[in-house]
């Protein structure tokens, strides 16, 4: 064998792997004026550096992009009256960010000390444990929706406030309208001829009554322009098949599908019922021990779209079970046998909200008494 064959052959290059980037944790203590950062690197015990600065955005950015050259950013702060600006506004800088359910947060109870690095520093060390539950961030359009159907939300306790307003104020004049429930047809009549000018009020008191009438009626306006408003983006093509197929169940109308479409958002990330019985609040209290088994009432924690009479509803107890069997890619469920003729009827558009009448100014007679 010559020299020249026994030589092995020469081997390529190996091109050299890029380090792998360390990961720095922030926790961040957002408030309307301030933010305080709290930097923990992977590895170290206490964050290095606890840093406070306005909330402005600018200010911000800056301090990121100095952090970002030693590692992998990653970041999280409570969900707050803050919104998700700043989670938006970071990813749009390239940079990871989480918004933590304060209510599921680890809290010790001999901790008595709270302020504003504390919390900072918590976030932190818990988000690099993995201890801390992120909540879905919903598009902008959704939020925008949500914030519709949230304000009719408000104008109707604003008409159950005037309601008020009215009836205790003609209480202390001695008007006490007793001939049937408040809020009817006879009762509105009555009101009016209290207003009139031949009424046995005193002029000073008609004028508070009729600005009370008034206000009322423009509370009224407002929530009728509000639900002709929620009926339109009702037929939305996000929206529509989720409130149709809501709206099969018995007494659900279109304004409760609303609530809880635009309340849940994304129905297919709950694995199964009972996941989503947990987020509405929908599940017993517990409290056993050993061989003594003890439950309570509902829990009413977490995520409330519903109303309170309709939580403690038989529909509310099973909706979860109920709409899984409706529509099996709601709750990511595996496909129910002969529930196709039920899913194709529930994607009909969704029935109208009925028009304006007098009683809609009535209380629920379920609810008993006068409001």
């Amino acid at each position: 064998m010559s020299s020249a064959s026994a030589v092995a052959p020469a081997r390529a290059p190996v091109a050299a792997r890029p380090a792998a980037r360390s990961v720095i944790y922030l926790g961040m203590d957002v408030h309307k004026d301030s933010i305080t950062i709290a930097v923990l690197p992977a590895g170290v015990k206490v964050p290095t550096r606890v840093e406070r600065l306005p909330n402005d955005l600018v200010k911000l950015k800056r301090l990121l992009e100095r952090l970002a050259r030693d590692g992998e950013l990653r970041s999280c702060y409570e969900a707050s009256g803050s919104g998700y600006v700043i989670q938006r506004v970071m990813l749009e800088w390239g940079y990871h960010g989480d918004v933590i359910a304060p209510s599921l947060i680890p809290k010790r109870p001999g901790v008595k000390r709270k302020h504003d690095k504390r919390d900072a520093t918590e976030l932190a060390r818990l988000y690099r444990a993995g201890e801390l539950t992120a909540v879905r961030i919903p598009t902008e359009a959704e939020e925008r929706v949500r914030d519709v159907v949230r304000c009719r939300e408000t104008f109707q306790r604003e008409v159950v406030k005037s309601r008020h307003y009215i009836l205790k104020f003609l209480a202390r004049r001695g008007f006490v309208y007793r001939e049937g429930a408040n809020w009817r047809s006879g009762h509105l009549k009555w009101l009016q001829q209290l207003g009139s000018e031949t009424a046995p009020l005193a002029a000073a008191d008609r004028l508070v009554f009729r600005e009370y009438l008034a206000l009322l009626q423009y509370k009224l306006t407002r929530r009728d322009e509000l639900d002709r408003e929620i009926e339109r983006l009702a037929e939305l093509p996000t929206l529509a098949p989720t409130v149709g197929r809501l709206q099969c169940f018995r007494g659900i109308s279109l304004h409760a599908a609303m609530v809880l479409a635009t309340e849940i958002g994304g129905w297919r990330r709950f694995s199964r019922p009972g996941q989503l019985a947990c987020y509405l609040g929908l599940v017993s209290r517990e409290d056993s021990s050993g061989n003594r088994e003890r439950r309570g009432s509902i829990t009413k924690a977490g995520k409330q779209p519903l109303p309170p009479r309709a939580r403690r509803s038989r529909l509310a107890l099973s909706l979860p079970t109920e709409l899984e069997r409706c529509d099996p890619q709601a709750t990511g469920g595996a496909a129910a046998s002969g529930s196709s003729t039920r899913v194709e009827s529930a994607a009909a558009p969704p029935r109208s909200l009925p028009a304006p009448r007098l009683s809609e100014v009535a209380p629920d007679r379920r609810r008993g008494g006068r409001s």
